[in-house]
């Protein structure tokens, strides 16, 4: 069997280092990239099933790294950031990136992390842990097993998360679902604040299926509660 490809870039090589040292310990094949040039390069050049970007680099940082990359693929990225500010949170994920960790961080926790990530977008490849099924709505149409989407006709390419949201939401039509509701069912891990980064997702996945993102048909806000799609 394969190994899953990481790809892990920070212009701090003692961090780069060390996350690809504890990745390797658990299996996983790592390239490094101490700058953006170098990452891109990677990227085009192997097979990455997974990302690992720090936002701080000079020249291409993380967030032009992690554009280009989702110019044509949907895998998992995460963000490193020194920053923790609500606003760089934020602003990774509206990049397109899956998740965002603060720096210092528990190498073990990042560990956890990727696992989830890859987890989750290696289940659209067709392991067996979550079903197959189609979703048929006026607007919207998906198809689990095949990890297509279509929106007002329209081909949408979305990542696991994107998706995973939208399938919850698409699957219980007109039921209203809090912030914390899809958190924690989409991540299965316990809500603590998370909101935003529900929020920002939210706002992604309307800007790729709605034809007004600012007056949403698909995705609608039930103001104070949380949010639904009509079947």
């Amino acid at each position: 069997m394969d190994k899953t490809n990481i790809l892990v870039v920070d212009d701090d090589h003692d961090i780069a280092d060390l996350v690809s040292i504890h990745l390797m310990g658990e299996g996983y094949n790592c390239y490094k990239a101490y700058n953006g040039k170098d990452a891109i390069n990677i990227f085009e050049r192997e097979d990455i099933d997974l990302a690992i970007l720090d936002i701080m680099m000079p020249g291409i940082d993380g967030r032009k790294v992690c554009a280009r990359i989702r110019e044509s693929s949907t895998i998992p990225i995460i963000m490193l950031s020194a920053r923790d500010g609500e606003t760089d949170k934020v602003e990774g994920l509206i990049n397109g990136a899956d998740d965002y960790v603060t720096k210092p961080f528990n190498t073990m926790e990042l560990i956890a992390r990727v696992k989830s990530q890859l987890r989750r977008y290696q289940s659209f490849g067709g392991a067996a842990e979550k079903p197959a099924g189609t979703v048929e709505l006026e607007n919207l149409w998906m198809d689990r097993s095949l990890h297509q989407v279509k929106a007002y006709g329209k081909d949408v390419k979305l990542t696991p998360i994107e998706f995973d949201i939208l399938f919850l939401m698409a699957t219980h039509p007109n039921n209203v679902f809090s912030t914390d509701e899809i958190f924690e069912k989409v991540w299965k891990e316990k809500s603590f604040e998370m909101s935003n980064t529900v929020m920002v997702h939210i706002r992604r996945l309307r800007e790729k299926i709605e034809l007004e993102p600012r007056h949403a048909q698909i995705i609608k806000t039930v103001w104070g509660v949380g949010y639904k799609i009509e079947a």
